[in-house]
């Protein structure tokens, strides 16, 4: 499996929404949706895509703007997608869940760094602890009440000290933060999940099979 490496912005402009994966960029005069708004990239922009969306196109991009805004590949998503049918919970609301329990979205929704691949790339160097222990897997996923904490190099990287020190940043309700460690107080329930994904829509994609 490979991951895409190409301009992350391109992304945002192919699923017509910004996927927040260049942290503040994202939120500036300088990302391309501000400056061009929603064209496709390629050559002909929107004028390759005419006509009414089908079913199948709707879901589908639906799907895709899932797995970008969390960098997941497909076999990842797809595993997850069948992890949530098995809970009690809704499958979309579920498989959400679980995307959002990730340690590198949480710790991102912690306010510990600006964007998801950050996060991915303290996590990879080895700078994220999880109940006191090193953990250098991006998809592990949290517990509640279990804590998620930045060793002493991480406090020394300037964005990430940056971060930690915003007192303007929103935590979500269902974290808790203090300094530099952060947990999980409860599983983000309906309204804690992101609205801009259409979780019904990758549903009833994956039941196509």
């Amino acid at each position: 499996m490979s991951r895409y490496l190409g301009p992350k912005c391109r992304l945002c402009r192919r699923e017509g929404k910004k996927l927040f994966l260049k942290g503040a960029r994202c939120s500036s005069p300088k990302c391309p949706l501000e400056k061009k708004g929603a064209v496709i990239p390629g050559q002909h922009g929107s004028r390759r895509f005419s006509g009414k969306s089908s079913e199948y196109s709707l879901q589908l991009r639906e799907k895709q703007k899932a797995k970008r805004t969390y960098q997941v590949f497909e076999k990842q998503i797809k595993i997850y997608y069948e992890e949530a049918k098995k809970q009690k919970s809704a499958t979309g609301k579920a498989l959400l869940r679980l995307l959002e329990t990730r340690l590198d979205n949480v710790l991102y929704r912690l306010g510990f760094s600006a964007s998801r691949s950050s996060a991915r790339q303290l996590i990879r160097h080895g700078h994220v602890t999880v109940d006191g222990k090193k953990v250098n897997i991006p998809s592990f996923l949290v517990k509640k009440d279990q804590l998620i904490g930045l060793d002493q190099k991480a406090l020394k990287i300037v964005e990430v000290k940056k971060a930690v020190e915003d007192k303007d940043y929103k935590l979500p309700l269902w974290l808790e933060r203090k300094a530099a460690v952060g947990k999980i107080i409860r599983l983000p329930d309906n309204d804690d999940l992101p609205t801009e994904i259409d979780d019904q829509l990758i549903v009833e994609f994956y039941s196509r099979a």
